[in-house]
């Protein structure tokens, strides 16, 4: 399955699932782990593991497996592991507390600072 379109499905999910504040990463480049991660935040621990339940099935659906899940059952997270898409699910709390999206743009800010050097 094409990146592209495994992002799409992943989205639209999250957008069925009511899933917030749904953020799309680019990290080609900065890891070799994947090429995007996509944030969204749940409710509670059952939003975020029916969200990723439903992700897993409609990936499934459209002929790629799902490689792995971390979190779970009374977890505030779960990483659902895509290949070429990994999605973070969290509450409000664990999005506040690991600040992925700020972790991943530190390189874009050092960028940043060295050009304003220049």
């Amino acid at each position: 399955m094409q990146t592209e379109a495994l992002l799409k499905i992943v989205q639209d999910v999250l957008d069925e699932r009511k899933g917030h504040n749904i953020t799309v990463l680019d990290v080609r480049g900065k890891t070799s782990v994947t090429d995007y991660m996509i944030l969204a935040t749940g409710t509670s621990d059952r939003h975020i593991n029916a969200m990723a339940d439903y992700i897993s099935e409609k990936v499934k659906e459209n002929g790629q497996k799902p490689l792995g899940q971390e979190g779970g059952i009374g977890a505030d997270w779960v990483l659902l592991d895509l290949g070429d898409v990994i999605v973070h699910l969290m509450t409000d709390q664990a999005r506040a507390f690991y600040q992925l999206e700020k972790l991943w743009s530190v390189e874009q800010k050092a960028e940043a600072l060295e050009a304003l050097q220049d």
